[in-house]
């Protein structure tokens, strides 16, 4: 029986441009993770139009692999998962199964979550970091927004569950 995707790493960054911090737990609200830029309507693109929804941003750690791989051949600097400026990072997914939720509904634990729209790569780690080829790099690999259904705690660890089943305890 394959293992099931699950959080691997939480970031959170309390304003644009701050570094990502790592939490091994968070609690929810309505907007996102409690104490993020984008729950708090302080992000980079919290006011961008189209308005979009930002609650949580999800990548895979194969994606940021294939993504540094890529960079890696160029002699290009690689990215870490805090680097990608994501939420969260999913451990045993691929991203092509990440980009397979966009208008699905899933669970991170018994957190529920629909996703909206593939989270496009866009310049900003790379001009954060002064790295070049993030949105190169990243292109069908970049992660998913996801809008919070239901609000709830997560943890490293809380496994991905499709659908709205319950996640076992």
């Amino acid at each position: 029986m394959k293992t099931p995707a699950y959080i691997q790493a939480i970031y959170i960054a309390p304003a644009a441009g701050m570094p990502m911090e790592s939490l091994q737990h968070a609690e929810l609200i309505s907007t996102g993770i409690q104490g993020d830029r984008y729950a708090n309507d302080a992000g980079a693109f919290s006011h961008a139009l189209p308005s979009k929804i930002r609650h949580l941003s999800l990548i895979t750690q194969a994606g940021i692999e294939i993504a540094n791989d890529w960079l890696m051949t160029g002699n290009e600097p690689s990215f870490t998962g805090a680097q990608t400026r994501r939420n969260i990072v999913l451990a045993n997914m691929s991203a092509d199964q990440l980009n397979k939720l966009v208008g699905q509904t899933f669970r991170l634990g018994k957190l529920l979550l629909k996703g909206t729209e593939l989270c496009s790569p866009c310049q900003r780690p790379a001009q954060l970091l002064s790295k070049p080829n993030f949105r190169d790099a990243f292109e069908g690999r970049g992660g998913l927004r996801a809008e919070i259904l239901q609000i709830s705690s997560i943890s490293v660890g809380d496994e991905l569950r499709f659908g709205t089943q319950e996640a076992h305890e």
